[in-house]
């Protein structure tokens, strides 16, 4: 009888032994899968955050080329009205050249109000 409440007890203390080496297993298999899953949340927020740093790269990108572009179309608009005030200068010189008395801008009022006048 001593003898079976021997093998009884070695039974029931191996399988606590069992149990216990299970439960650890399954205690560890579980950490592991909880780093996994915060590993792989990293993983998924890392990607979120290059995409919305690439996203905001591209629209930097775009906004530098619509300021170069407006930039020149800035200068192509100053050169234009530079050729205007060129022009207008030199049709101011050849209406001076034919009438010397249309410097004075008076005279040039007055003679147009008069031209007005002739032509009603």
């Amino acid at each position: 009888m001593t003898t079976a409440i021997v093998i009884i007890a070695i039974i029931v203390i191996i399988i606590a032994l069992i149990a216990g080496v299970m439960a650890y297993s399954r205690r560890k298999e579980r950490e592991l899968d909880q780093r996994r899953d915060a590993a792989a949340a990293h993983r998924d927020e890392a990607g979120e955050r290059e995409r919305t740093a690439r996203d905001a790269e591209l629209a930097a990108t775009e906004q530098s080329v619509q300021a170069e572009r407006q930039r020149i179309e800035a200068e192509v608009q100053a050169d234009r009205a530079q050729q205007e005030r060129a022009a207008a200068e030199r049709q101011a010189d050849d209406a001076r050249r034919i009438d010397p008395d249309m410097d004075d801008p008076r005279a040039a009022d007055a003679e147009h109000s008069t031209a007005s006048r002739r032509a009603d």
